[in-house]
Protein backbone atom coordinates (compact mmCIF):
# COMPACT_ATOMS: atom_id res chain seq x y z
CA UNK A 1 0.00 0.00 0.00
CA UNK A 2 2.85 2.10 0.59
CA UNK A 3 3.66 4.84 2.76
CA UNK A 4 0.66 6.12 4.42
CA UNK A 5 2.37 9.89 4.64
CA UNK A 6 3.41 9.50 1.08
CA UNK A 7 -0.24 9.05 0.14
CA UNK A 8 -1.86 11.48 2.82
CA UNK A 9 -2.21 14.46 0.06
CA UNK A 10 -3.15 12.75 -2.45
CA UNK A 11 -6.31 10.56 -0.52
CA UNK A 12 -7.33 13.96 1.14
CA UNK A 13 -7.53 15.58 -2.36
CA UNK A 14 -10.29 12.97 -4.04
CA UNK A 15 -12.70 13.86 -0.93
CA UNK A 16 -12.05 17.41 -1.56
CA UNK A 17 -12.38 17.04 -5.26
CA UNK A 18 -15.64 15.77 -4.26
CA UNK A 19 -16.18 18.36 -2.16
CA UNK A 20 -15.43 21.21 -3.99
CA UNK A 21 -16.69 19.91 -7.00
CA UNK A 22 -20.63 20.54 -5.48
CA UNK A 23 -19.86 23.22 -2.60
CA UNK A 24 -22.50 25.03 -3.73
CA UNK A 25 -25.45 21.51 -3.54
CA UNK A 26 -23.78 20.78 -0.33
CA UNK A 27 -24.35 23.82 1.51
CA UNK A 28 -28.12 24.00 0.30
CA UNK A 29 -27.86 20.19 1.94
CA UNK A 30 -26.80 21.29 4.90
CA UNK A 31 -29.67 24.09 5.29
CA UNK A 32 -32.40 21.66 4.18
CA UNK A 33 -31.35 18.82 6.67
CA UNK A 34 -31.05 21.71 9.75
CA UNK A 35 -34.47 22.80 8.60
CA UNK A 36 -36.21 19.35 8.30
CA UNK A 37 -35.10 18.72 11.79
CA UNK A 38 -36.75 22.12 13.19
CA UNK A 39 -39.05 21.00 16.06
CA UNK A 40 -41.48 22.28 19.01
CA UNK A 41 -40.78 19.90 21.15
CA UNK A 42 -37.33 21.08 23.45
CA UNK A 43 -35.27 18.23 23.74
CA UNK A 44 -35.61 17.16 19.91
CA UNK A 45 -34.52 20.53 18.99
CA UNK A 46 -31.47 19.78 21.41
CA UNK A 47 -30.83 16.90 20.77
CA UNK A 48 -31.01 17.50 16.54
CA UNK A 49 -29.31 20.62 16.86
CA UNK A 50 -26.08 19.05 18.78
CA UNK A 51 -26.15 16.46 16.80
CA UNK A 52 -25.48 18.53 13.88
CA UNK A 53 -22.75 20.43 15.76
CA UNK A 54 -20.87 17.31 15.50
CA UNK A 55 -20.07 17.20 11.89
CA UNK A 56 -19.19 14.88 9.73
CA UNK A 57 -17.83 14.28 6.28
CA UNK A 58 -21.29 13.98 4.61
CA UNK A 59 -19.63 11.41 1.87
CA UNK A 60 -23.36 9.64 1.34
CA UNK A 61 -24.82 13.23 0.67
CA UNK A 62 -21.65 14.12 -1.55
CA UNK A 63 -22.11 10.69 -3.38
CA UNK A 64 -25.46 11.51 -4.36
CA UNK A 65 -24.72 15.16 -5.40
CA UNK A 66 -21.79 14.05 -7.02
CA UNK A 67 -23.24 11.14 -9.36
CA UNK A 68 -26.64 13.78 -9.98
CA UNK A 69 -23.57 15.79 -11.61
CA UNK A 70 -21.81 12.85 -13.67
CA UNK A 71 -25.33 12.02 -15.17
CA UNK A 72 -26.10 15.63 -16.12
CA UNK A 73 -28.48 16.64 -13.53
CA UNK A 74 -27.88 20.02 -13.41
CA UNK A 75 -31.27 22.52 -13.06
CA UNK A 76 -33.62 21.74 -9.81
CA UNK A 77 -33.07 20.65 -5.76
CA UNK A 78 -33.93 17.05 -6.14
CA UNK A 79 -30.87 16.26 -5.98
CA UNK A 80 -30.42 18.42 -2.98
CA UNK A 81 -33.55 16.78 -1.40
CA UNK A 82 -31.99 13.53 -1.94
CA UNK A 83 -28.88 14.39 -0.81
CA UNK A 84 -30.62 15.27 2.57
CA UNK A 85 -32.59 12.30 2.75
CA UNK A 86 -29.51 9.94 2.60
CA UNK A 87 -27.79 11.84 5.49
CA UNK A 88 -30.88 11.85 7.09
CA UNK A 89 -30.68 7.94 7.14
CA UNK A 90 -26.93 7.60 8.00
CA UNK A 91 -27.63 9.57 10.91
CA UNK A 92 -30.20 7.68 12.18
CA UNK A 93 -28.44 4.65 11.99
CA UNK A 94 -25.76 6.02 13.77
CA UNK A 95 -27.67 7.09 17.00
CA UNK A 96 -29.27 3.46 17.05
CA UNK A 97 -25.32 2.42 16.74
CA UNK A 98 -24.53 3.73 19.25
CA UNK A 99 -27.28 2.66 21.56
CA UNK A 100 -26.72 -0.58 20.47
CA UNK A 101 -22.91 -0.65 20.98
CA UNK A 102 -22.86 1.67 23.96
CA UNK A 103 -20.52 4.06 22.13
CA UNK A 104 -20.01 6.77 24.26
CA UNK A 105 -17.54 9.29 21.36
CA UNK A 106 -18.28 9.61 18.11
CA UNK A 107 -16.25 12.20 15.86
CA UNK A 108 -14.44 13.14 19.21
CA UNK A 109 -17.65 14.31 20.95
CA UNK A 110 -20.23 12.48 23.03
CA UNK A 111 -22.72 10.41 21.94
CA UNK A 112 -26.43 11.76 22.24
CA UNK A 113 -27.39 8.32 24.86
CA UNK A 114 -24.32 9.40 26.61
CA UNK A 115 -25.69 13.20 26.92
CA UNK A 116 -29.31 12.14 27.12
CA UNK A 117 -30.09 8.62 27.46
CA UNK A 118 -30.38 5.41 25.30
CA UNK A 119 -34.59 5.94 25.28
CA UNK A 120 -34.22 9.61 23.57
CA UNK A 121 -31.43 8.44 21.31
CA UNK A 122 -33.58 6.11 19.91
CA UNK A 123 -36.73 7.95 19.22
CA UNK A 124 -35.01 10.73 17.88
CA UNK A 125 -33.01 8.39 15.20
CA UNK A 126 -36.81 7.26 14.49
CA UNK A 127 -37.68 11.38 14.35
CA UNK A 128 -35.18 11.62 11.55
CA UNK A 129 -36.34 8.40 9.90
CA UNK A 130 -39.56 9.33 9.27
CA UNK A 131 -38.59 13.09 8.82
CA UNK A 132 -36.51 10.99 5.60
CA UNK A 133 -39.51 9.27 4.20
CA UNK A 134 -41.88 12.98 4.26
CA UNK A 135 -39.20 13.85 1.85
CA UNK A 136 -39.39 10.49 -0.26
CA UNK A 137 -42.74 11.56 -0.59
CA UNK A 138 -42.22 14.54 -1.39
CA UNK A 139 -39.74 13.75 -4.09
CA UNK A 140 -42.70 11.82 -5.58
CA UNK A 141 -40.91 9.04 -7.32
CA UNK A 142 -41.33 5.34 -7.00
CA UNK A 143 -38.32 4.05 -7.95
CA UNK A 144 -36.28 6.47 -5.25
CA UNK A 145 -38.94 5.44 -2.76
CA UNK A 146 -38.78 2.00 -2.82
CA UNK A 147 -35.06 2.31 -3.50
CA UNK A 148 -34.63 4.47 -0.19
CA UNK A 149 -37.46 2.18 2.21
CA UNK A 150 -35.64 -0.83 0.67
CA UNK A 151 -32.02 0.02 1.66
CA UNK A 152 -33.73 1.52 5.55
CA UNK A 153 -34.80 -2.13 5.91
CA UNK A 154 -31.69 -3.65 4.73
CA UNK A 155 -29.47 -1.39 7.00
CA UNK A 156 -31.66 -3.07 9.80
CA UNK A 157 -31.50 -6.46 9.26
CA UNK A 158 -27.72 -5.65 9.20
CA UNK A 159 -27.52 -4.52 12.40
CA UNK A 160 -29.52 -7.90 13.52
CA UNK A 161 -27.14 -10.05 12.31
CA UNK A 162 -24.18 -7.80 13.87
CA UNK A 163 -25.74 -8.58 16.77
CA UNK A 164 -26.57 -12.26 16.40
CA UNK A 165 -22.98 -12.56 15.84
CA UNK A 166 -21.91 -10.74 18.48
CA UNK A 167 -18.35 -11.35 20.05
CA UNK A 168 -18.05 -14.14 17.64
CA UNK A 169 -14.29 -14.68 16.99
CA UNK A 170 -14.55 -17.47 15.03
CA UNK A 171 -16.94 -15.68 12.64
CA UNK A 172 -17.02 -16.13 9.05
CA UNK A 173 -15.54 -14.17 6.85
CA UNK A 174 -18.56 -14.41 4.61
CA UNK A 175 -20.29 -13.53 7.47
CA UNK A 176 -18.85 -10.73 8.03
CA UNK A 177 -18.71 -9.16 4.51
CA UNK A 178 -22.82 -9.76 4.62
CA UNK A 179 -23.46 -7.89 7.92
CA UNK A 180 -20.98 -4.97 6.36
CA UNK A 181 -23.15 -5.05 2.91
CA UNK A 182 -26.09 -4.89 4.94
CA UNK A 183 -24.94 -1.64 7.01
CA UNK A 184 -22.61 0.27 5.22
CA UNK A 185 -22.21 -0.73 1.57
CA UNK A 186 -26.34 -0.52 0.69
CA UNK A 187 -26.69 2.82 1.62
CA UNK A 188 -23.73 4.06 -0.33
CA UNK A 189 -24.96 2.06 -3.37
CA UNK A 190 -28.25 3.67 -2.54
CA UNK A 191 -26.66 7.17 -2.65
CA UNK A 192 -25.21 6.65 -5.82
CA UNK A 193 -28.08 5.10 -7.82
CA UNK A 194 -29.87 8.10 -6.33
CA UNK A 195 -28.13 10.35 -8.74
CA UNK A 196 -28.52 8.51 -11.66
CA UNK A 197 -32.53 7.97 -10.91
CA UNK A 198 -33.33 11.62 -10.73
CA UNK A 199 -31.10 12.63 -13.97
CA UNK A 200 -33.04 9.72 -15.91
CA UNK A 201 -30.30 8.12 -16.68
CA UNK A 202 -30.71 4.38 -18.46
CA UNK A 203 -30.31 0.66 -16.74
CA UNK A 204 -26.89 0.74 -17.65
CA UNK A 205 -25.53 3.73 -15.99
CA UNK A 206 -27.78 3.04 -12.65
CA UNK A 207 -26.53 -0.40 -12.03
CA UNK A 208 -23.26 0.99 -12.98
CA UNK A 209 -23.09 3.49 -10.19
CA UNK A 210 -25.19 1.22 -7.95
CA UNK A 211 -22.41 -1.46 -8.63
CA UNK A 212 -19.93 1.60 -7.83
CA UNK A 213 -21.41 2.81 -4.39
CA UNK A 214 -21.79 -0.76 -3.36
CA UNK A 215 -18.03 -1.72 -3.77
CA UNK A 216 -17.29 2.06 -2.51
CA UNK A 217 -19.01 1.18 0.72
CA UNK A 218 -17.55 -2.28 0.92
CA UNK A 219 -13.79 -0.80 0.64
CA UNK A 220 -14.75 1.92 3.11
CA UNK A 221 -15.66 -0.11 5.86
CA UNK A 222 -12.91 -2.59 5.09
CA UNK A 223 -10.19 0.18 5.91
CA UNK A 224 -12.47 1.76 8.82
CA UNK A 225 -12.60 -1.79 10.20
CA UNK A 226 -8.39 -2.41 9.66
CA UNK A 227 -8.03 1.60 10.95
CA UNK A 228 -8.94 0.24 14.32
CA UNK A 229 -5.80 -1.90 14.46
CA UNK A 230 -2.95 0.25 12.47
CA UNK A 231 -1.11 1.98 14.73
CA UNK A 232 0.48 3.93 12.04
CA UNK A 233 -2.06 6.10 11.64
CA UNK A 234 -1.48 7.86 15.40
CA UNK A 235 0.50 10.17 13.97
CA UNK A 236 -2.56 11.67 11.97
CA UNK A 237 -4.24 11.51 15.72
CA UNK A 238 -6.50 8.92 14.64
CA UNK A 239 -8.43 6.78 17.69
CA UNK A 240 -6.81 3.62 17.76
CA UNK A 241 -9.10 0.76 19.52
CA UNK A 242 -12.41 1.61 19.22
CA UNK A 243 -13.78 -1.53 17.76
CA UNK A 244 -11.34 -3.70 20.38
CA UNK A 245 -12.62 -1.87 23.48
CA UNK A 246 -16.53 -2.53 22.46
CA UNK A 247 -16.11 -5.71 21.40
CA UNK A 248 -16.50 -5.34 17.93
CA UNK A 249 -15.46 -8.93 15.37
CA UNK A 250 -13.50 -6.96 12.33
CA UNK A 251 -11.64 -8.20 9.53
CA UNK A 252 -8.39 -8.36 11.07
CA UNK A 253 -9.58 -9.98 14.01
CA UNK A 254 -11.28 -12.63 11.66
CA UNK A 255 -8.15 -13.07 9.41
CA UNK A 256 -6.11 -13.07 12.75
CA UNK A 257 -8.36 -15.96 14.33
CA UNK A 258 -7.53 -18.10 11.24
CA UNK A 259 -3.21 -17.88 11.56
CA UNK A 260 -3.21 -18.62 15.28
CA UNK A 261 -2.52 -21.93 16.86
CA UNK A 262 -5.05 -23.40 19.31
CA UNK A 263 -3.98 -22.25 22.06
CA UNK A 264 -3.97 -18.68 20.85
CA UNK A 265 -7.15 -18.71 19.64
CA UNK A 266 -8.43 -19.87 22.48
CA UNK A 267 -6.85 -16.90 24.11
CA UNK A 268 -8.51 -14.44 21.70
CA UNK A 269 -11.89 -16.03 22.38
CA UNK A 270 -11.90 -15.47 26.50
CA UNK A 271 -10.13 -11.84 25.58
CA UNK A 272 -13.74 -10.85 23.67
CA UNK A 273 -15.67 -12.87 25.74
CA UNK A 274 -14.65 -10.49 28.40
CA UNK A 275 -17.20 -7.66 29.81
CA UNK A 276 -14.44 -5.09 28.88
CA UNK A 277 -10.52 -5.39 27.38
CA UNK A 278 -8.02 -2.94 28.77
CA UNK A 279 -4.91 -1.45 26.70
CA UNK A 280 -2.14 -4.61 27.23
CA UNK A 281 -5.24 -6.26 25.41
CA UNK A 282 -4.96 -4.46 22.57
CA UNK A 283 -1.45 -4.31 22.71
CA UNK A 284 -0.95 -7.80 22.48
CA UNK A 285 -3.36 -8.28 19.87
CA UNK A 286 -2.03 -5.51 17.86
CA UNK A 287 1.10 -7.17 17.94
CA UNK A 288 -0.01 -10.54 17.15
CA UNK A 289 -1.89 -8.66 13.81
CA UNK A 290 1.54 -7.31 13.45
CA UNK A 291 3.34 -10.39 13.36
CA UNK A 292 0.96 -12.18 10.62
CA UNK A 293 1.21 -9.05 8.66
CA UNK A 294 -3.15 -8.79 8.69
CA UNK A 295 -2.90 -4.95 8.08
CA UNK A 296 -1.73 -5.61 4.72
CA UNK A 297 -3.91 -8.11 4.12
CA UNK A 298 -7.13 -6.95 4.81
CA UNK A 299 -6.40 -4.24 2.20
CA UNK A 300 -5.66 -6.39 -0.36
CA UNK A 301 -8.92 -7.78 -0.13
CA UNK A 302 -10.28 -3.86 -0.52
CA UNK A 303 -8.14 -3.29 -2.98
CA UNK A 304 -10.12 -5.83 -5.03
CA UNK A 305 -13.64 -3.86 -4.01
CA UNK A 306 -11.96 -0.64 -5.35
CA UNK A 307 -11.18 -2.52 -8.57
CA UNK A 308 -14.61 -3.30 -9.27
CA UNK A 309 -15.92 0.30 -8.41
CA UNK A 310 -13.42 1.96 -10.63
CA UNK A 311 -13.81 -0.26 -13.49
CA UNK A 312 -17.75 -0.17 -13.60
CA UNK A 313 -17.20 3.52 -14.04
CA UNK A 314 -15.95 2.82 -17.61
CA UNK A 315 -19.82 2.83 -18.92
CA UNK A 316 -19.26 6.98 -18.45
CA UNK A 317 -17.62 9.32 -20.83
CA UNK A 318 -14.34 10.99 -19.25
CA UNK A 319 -14.92 14.02 -16.87
CA UNK A 320 -14.05 15.47 -14.72
CA UNK A 321 -16.90 14.32 -12.49
CA UNK A 322 -15.94 10.44 -13.44
CA UNK A 323 -12.41 11.55 -12.67
CA UNK A 324 -12.96 12.92 -9.52
CA UNK A 325 -15.20 9.59 -8.54
CA UNK A 326 -12.68 7.44 -9.69
CA UNK A 327 -10.16 8.88 -7.39
CA UNK A 328 -12.43 8.72 -4.10
CA UNK A 329 -11.96 5.09 -4.23
CA UNK A 330 -8.59 5.12 -3.23
CA UNK A 331 -9.64 7.98 -0.49
CA UNK A 332 -11.85 5.30 0.82
CA UNK A 333 -9.42 2.77 1.01
CA UNK A 334 -6.13 5.03 2.44
CA UNK A 335 -8.66 7.96 4.21
CA UNK A 336 -6.92 8.84 7.67
CA UNK A 337 -10.19 10.91 8.92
Amino acid sequence: MGSVVQLRNKISNSYFQLKDSVEDKLILTEEKIKNKLISDVELVQKMTAYHMKTGGKRLRALLTLGTAKLCGYIKGSRDVNLAACVELIHSATLMHDDVIDEGMVRRGKETLNKVWNNHSSVLVGDYLLSRCFEMMVEDGNIEVLKLLSSTSSKIAQGEVLQLQHKGEVDMLEETYLKIISAKTAELFAAATKVGAILSNSNKKEKDALEFYGRNLGLTFQIADDTLDYNAELKLFGKKIGQDFFEGKITLPIILLYQKLDTNKKNNLIKMFSKNTRDKDDLDKTIALINKHKIINECYQKAQHYINLASNSLSVFKDTKEKEILENLTTFSLSRNF
